[in-house]
């Protein structure tokens, strides 16, 4: 069975709840880390100010006995903390009367999915739209992932990320050694590799929120310890590319994915592209 989740949940409703589907039966789980993950989530320069609302952490409620996992689903939620300012604007049972202050949204965002959503839906209050729309959905999809690095853990597989570019901003050399990568410290404000490119990052930060403004950004995913044969050549929906594309592009405000150097090979010729066949040499010590 494939590793697969769904969530839901709304950005001001009570809870986010994934189900995830997938991990075998005797995998230990972690919920530290886990928590730590949601945590990660949380740090950054220049984060959005409902990070500092919420201290997310996850409850289990089932698909784990003793620690160890039964095979079944897992289902996992996380609690809004802010919900109790929205107890009556997102409550699920109808209301005699309607609240003092009901937050209606009838002016679509740029950049977001309210206008499109009230008009596929036929809603005039774009808060239906927004509620599911918004990033805080991120919150469950982390959790879910932290399962997967714990079951990837397990096969000694290791994944980390950092940021190549924000703005005009951008590391140099662009992409960095694995050991490069696992050095930047726990604490590091923005995840880049190289410090003198951060701290012009940062600078662009201020200076886009003085303006009222945001920036986009460039962030690398590297793993190690892929064993050969993930994915597959027979079933274009089982292709790998196409299924780290699709669940990375379906992250809010992410707009474009590269595999590997696909957009600068995109300007070269196939004999500077193709990766070389080499034969390699084992050496067993005893």
């Amino acid at each position: 069975m494939h590793f697969k989740f769904t969530t839901a949940g709304e950005s001001h409703g009570k809870a986010l709840i994934a189900i995830v589907e997938g991990l075998p039966a005797g995998l230990p789980i972690d919920v530290d880390a886990i928590n730590h993950e949601l945590w990660r989530r949380q740090q950054g320069y220049g984060r959005g100010g409902r990070m500092k609302i919420e201290t997310d952490t996850v409850e289990i409620l089932s698909g784990v006995r003793h620690g160890k996992t039964l095979g079944s689903p897992i289902a996992l939620m996380i609690k809004n903390d802010d919900f109790v300012h929205w107890t009556e604007v997102m409550s699920s049972e109808p209301l005699d009367v309607q609240p003092k202050n009901p937050r209606t949204v009838t002016r679509p965002r740029p950049g977001h999915a309210d206008l499109s959503g009230g008009q596929k839906y036929q809603t005039r209050d774009l808060r239906d739209i927004l509620e599911r729309a918004s990033a805080r959905e991120t919150a469950a999809r982390v959790a879910c992932g932290a399962l997967a690095k714990q079951l990837l853990a397990a096969f000694g597989i290791d994944v980390r990320s950092h940021v190549i570019k924000l703005g005009h901003a951008q590391a140099v050399p662009l992409h960095r050694s694995w050991e490069e990568i696992i050095a930047i410290p726990a604490d590091s404000p923005l995840k880049c590799a190289d410090e003198t490119t951060q701290k012009e990052m940062i600078k662009l930060i201020d200076q886009a929120k003085a303006d009222g403004d945001t920036l986009g950004g460039i962030f690398e995913v590297v793993a190690k310890n892929l064993p050969v044969g993930l994915g597959s050549h027979t079933s274009w929906e089982d292709k790998l590319d196409g299924r780290i594309a699709r669940a990375i592009m379906s992250i809010h405000a992410i707009k474009a994915v590269e595999i590997g150097e696909g957009v600068a090979n995109a300007g070269r010729p196939g004999s500077q592209v193709h990766d070389e066949i080499f034969f390699g040499r084992m050496r067993a010590e005893g």
